[in-house]
């Protein structure tokens, strides 16, 4: 009897044949949907409400009202949107540059090499609101030994925390987001470059090509795919992350370091108001969707042209 004359399984059987994988599937569906789909449900539809716990009785359905504030009078929100560009941008850079060039030096053999590789990943162990406080008490002039070491080389007028200062505030949290997000480039990066072939840049030596242009030609091209999701990643980890600043400006002197996470946590737990503060966060939410599209259009475009 020829396969194709098997008889087909019964109806009940295809069903069940087609529930199967869902049957597996369906506690870690569950645990999504209850912890971010309807959290995010809940979320976006507080951004239409007035949601005040300080004031029980005021809470309805508002329409637009809050986005309205949002993009007319709101100036806060506006510099808090400036910021979050400065910060993630700045961190991010310095974060992958620092990060690419530890892979590239983890990548070769050296004595202490392993000591090296211990030091370098601790920061991403260490939690984010100690680091926050770390770096809080190094910048502090009266107990940190930053801003001595700095008014010593002649960086600095005088031993002042730069926290304190409008101009300069957000380097503080920069620089320490920048220390505790190195190790992840890091790590990354090191594993791509140790899975290239040694056959590729022997045979660029041979073609005679110099260092510099084994690193544009083979390692680049090699660790692309790497860069690409992890500049996605820590974009979006960054634009959402604001431990840092938090615990060690709290946004001030005057928002000048306030970002739209810190803007979103400082309006629903200071300020007790929710619906705004959802607001805010779908504004956040819709131009991390858009900023991730771009960047899935330009990688779909790259593919297509190599």
């Amino acid at each position: 009897m020829a396969a194709s004359d098997k008889p087909a399984p019964p109806r009940g059987g295809r069903l069940s044949l087609l529930l199967e994988p869902w049957c597996y599937l369906s506690p870690a569906l569950v645990l999504i949907v209850l912890v971010m789909v309807l959290p995010l449900i809940v979320g976006i539809t507080y951004a239409f409400q007035d949601v005040q716990i300080l004031k029980p009785f005021s809470k309805g359905w508002i329409g637009l009202d809050h986005f309205e504030k949002l993009l007319t009078t709101d100036k806060v929100f506006y510099r808090a949107l400036r910021n979050t560009a400065w910060w993630t941008v700045a961190s991010v850079v310095l974060q992958f540059g620092f990060g690419l060039g530890l892979a590239l030096l983890l990548n070769r053999d050296f004595a202490g090499k392993r000591l090296v590789q211990a030091l370098v990943f601790l920061p991403w162990a260490v939690p984010t609101f100690l680091s926050g406080l770390t770096w809080a008490w190094l910048f502090n002039p009266v107990i940190g030994p930053l801003p001595h070491w700095l008014f010593a080389l002649g960086i600095m007028s005088e031993p002042y925390s730069i926290l304190g200062d409008p101009d300069l505030a957000m380097w503080g949290p920069i620089i320490a987001n920048v220390w505790f997000g190195i190790p992840f480039f890091a790590i990354t990066l090191l594993a791509a470059l140790q899975a290239i072939p040694d056959e590729m840049y022997e045979a660029a030596s041979i073609d005679g090509a110099t260092a510099f242009q084994q690193f544009r030609h083979v390692t680049l091209p090699y660790l692309a795919p790497m860069i690409a999701i992890t500049v996605l990643l820590r974009t979006i980890w960054i634009s959402n992350f604001a431990d840092l600043i938090v615990v060690m400006t709290n946004g001030g002197p005057a928002n000048t370091t306030q970002i739209l996470p810190s803007l979103i946590f400082t309006t629903a737990y200071k300020g007790l108001d929710f619906g705004y503060a959802s607001a805010i966060a779908c504004v956040l939410l819709g131009l991390l969707f858009i900023y991730t599209a771009i960047l899935f259009h330009m990688r779909k475009n790259l593919r297509s042209t190599t």
